[in-house]
């Protein structure tokens, strides 16, 4: 390598480091397209394999049902 091609690898790969950088990155959940009545459905499953508490169900039933509204 030369002299002149480390100072413009150097020059280019700042360049490249400093345009990946954001102060205003934002962090988007995943687009999930489950319907209503499947998260129900998985909510009912969850409750009566023990995963979850009745209190849990309710909690999260509500949590769907109000997000429709």
């Amino acid at each position: 390598m030369n002299r002149m091609s480390l100072p413009a690898i150097a020059f280019a790969a700042l360049v490249l480091v400093a345009a990946c950088s954001s102060t205003d990155t934002q962090v988007l959940p995943p687009t999930i397209n489950v319907s209503i009545g499947q998260q129900l459905i998985d909510l009912k499953k969850a409750k009566e394999s023990g995963a979850i508490t009745e209190q849990e169900y309710q909690a999260q039933v509500k949590r769907v049902v109000d997000a429709v509204k």
